[in-house]
């Protein structure tokens, strides 16, 4: 197959175009510039996508001995990424980033051009592994690593793009293992620290970036009954469960800790009060894809709300959403703490991913 190999200049990937080759398949390397800044360095492991990383990810392809290219996706990077990333929290959501580069740039934008030149697949060095059913249709599932497991941001891309990806990491044991190969095959990215964070805040100071991009918006912090207990500087700089950086003028009568309960965008206010009130047993979800025909009657399985938490059984079924999209609707066994919308739920059985969407309506 003509395999098109997504190399970031990271281990994973380059590790990843290197099994492509090796199963004989004619691979090509690119590299995706999404940074409108190419002077930017990553600092120390933070960050991604610099101009550290596109020589990196050259010199990976010249040790496969495979064509490469570096290709500009800043100006559609910057549109759907990051002005989705300032719009969420504008709005008082939460967003993953990742989830939506993944949507849009890596099996949107790279996959579409890739098939328009006539790559068959599209490789990267996602952990997630990709499974042949009983019935023939591929499925998504997590990867035998779980603590690097990567099905949860994945899961986005739907059947029909899992169809032309290639993730050649997915039966890896462990990172470690990763490493190892990588220094037999003479990589130099072997030993190059693993990016983490928001990859376009490389500094990892996310309140920071978005009053840059937003400015100062000074509003109250009330409680649950309406009482003001201090001042923000921007309630899109909050999200729900977050204790650190409240500035509150007065004490809980009780003495505990108070986290954000609620960011009510259109009247720029924090509303806090104790952990309990985090508490959350259903959920609905919107823009739903599915990995096969859900049906319309409720069903056992477990569902994930963070790219690395603890994944709770629940009860999910698909409905139709008020603007007619798909949806899904959660019910769960035991309450999660701290869900806020705008968040990934992925729905699974097992290890196969069942459906993924983002959280718009919580119930307590």
């Amino acid at each position: 197959m003509r395999v098109l190999a997504a190399l970031s200049g990271g281990v994973d990937s380059a590790v990843a175009a290197a099994r492509a080759v090796e199963a004989g398949h004619d691979v090509v390397g690119v590299h995706l510039a999404l940074s409108r800044n190419r002077d930017q360095f990553r600092t120390g492991s933070r960050g991604c996508c610099s101009i550290e990383d596109a020589g990196d990810a050259r010199r990976a392809a010249d040790v496969l001995g495979i064509p490469f290219y570096v290709w500009d996706l800043s100006e559609r990077f910057e549109e759907t990424v990051i002005a989705d990333f300032l719009a969420e929290y504008e709005a008082g959501r939460t967003p993953n980033p990742c989830v939506r580069c993944n949507q849009h740039i890596k099996f949107a934008a790279l996959m579409d051009k890739a098939v328009a030149l006539g790559f068959d697949a599209v490789c990267t060095g996602h952990y997630a592994r990709i499974v042949s059913g009983g019935d023939g249709r591929l499925e998504l599932h997590r990867s035998a690593d779980d603590a690097k497991d990567q099905s949860y941001v994945l899961a986005v891309m739907g059947a029909e793009r899992l169809e032309r990806s290639m993730f050649p990491l997915g039966d890896v044991a462990t990172k470690a293992d990763v490493r190892a190969e990588a220094a037999a095959r003479g990589l130099s990215v072997s030993a190059k620290p693993d990016s983490y964070d928001i990859c376009f805040v490389a500094d990892g100071d996310t309140q920071g970036f978005l009053r840059s991009r937003l400015g100062s918006r000074p509003g109250p912090i009330v409680d649950s009954a309406g009482e003001v207990l201090g001042e923000h500087d921007g309630a899109y700089a909050y999200t729900v469960g977050q204790r650190k950086g409240l500035a509150l003028g007065v004490p809980a009568a009780d003495g505990r800790p108070r986290y954000v309960l609620e960011v009510r965008s259109r009247t720029n206010t924090l509303v806090v009060g104790p952990a309990e009130e985090l508490d959350v047993t259903g959920l609905r979800g919107s823009d739903a894809v599915w990995f096969g025909a859900p049906g319309q009657d409720w069903f056992d399985c477990a569902v994930q709300v963070r790219a690395h938490g603890t994944q709770v059984d629940a009860q999910v079924r698909a409905l139709t959403g008020d603007d007619e999209r798909p949806a899904l609707e959660a019910r769960l066994s035991e309450p999660l703490r701290g869900l806020a919308t705008g968040q990934s739920v992925v729905a699974y059985d097992g290890t196969r991913v069942l459906s993924q969407a983002t959280v718009a309506r919580t119930f307590r």
